[in-house]
């Protein structure tokens, strides 16, 4: 697959030739939903919890005599049909992840990728290097490019003065390749990624 590369300011700068076993897949949505199920359910902080009736605090004396009342025999107010008692089987503190291979989630980038290139919102550019970190410079370019909702993928590492100049715009990320992850690939409307970032994710996931 070939893809035009262009430059911040949406000149032209070549082109790219995309791995199509990487890029050129038909994207299954079955895939993608495990993947990103996966990584939704290990970001969970699971530190919901409840009181059960041995850590409610009320006296512990009989609330009334056993006989002779006309109601239930009742010896404890912790009881969990009592308001203010513990709950019963409430949530206690877990893990909500699970267990995903490898292959698996290098097959989950892999569709990914190819969901955005099949969809046209992958965007390959030369570099990200900037002189100066001025968000307000950046910001322009980015308004013209067209990006509202964009996620950007450099290679090892990201440009510091980029990455500092794009940390305060509204919807737009910067990952490094190595970060790179189907979740945010997917929430993100624009995929950009430079000619690094491309190399490094063909080696990745070869």
């Amino acid at each position: 697959m070939k893809l035009d590369v262009i430059k911040l300011d949406a000149k032209k700068a070549g082109s790219v030739d995309l791995d199509d076993a990487i890029f050129g897949l038909e994207p299954r949505a079955d895939i993608l939903h495990r993947v990103v199920r996966w990584q939704r359910n290990n970001a969970q902080a699971g530190t919901h919890k409840v009181k059960t009736r041995s850590e409610t605090s009320y006296s512990t004396k009989k609330i009334y005599r056993q006989k002779g009342t006309g109601g239930a025999r009742h010896g404890s107010r912790n009881a969990p049909i009592f308001r203010g008692g513990g709950i019963y089987k409430g949530p206690t503190p877990r893990s909500h992840g699970h267990e995903l291979t490898k292959k698996f989630r290098k097959l989950g980038l892999k569709h990914a990728l190819s969901a955005k290139a099949t969809a046209g919102e992958l965007v390959v550019i030369d570099t990200v290097d900037l002189k100066d970190a001025k968000t307000g410079a950046l910001a322009k370019q980015i308004k013209e490019l067209g990006w509202k909702r964009a996620l950007i993928i450099d290679g090892a590492e990201v440009n510091e003065n980029f990455a500092q100049a794009a940390r305060n715009i509204e919807g737009l990320d910067v990952l490094p390749s190595m970060g790179a992850n189907v979740y945010d690939i997917l929430k993100r409307d624009t995929l950009v990624l430079t000619k690094a970032g491309v190399e490094a994710l063909e080696a990745r996931l070869k």
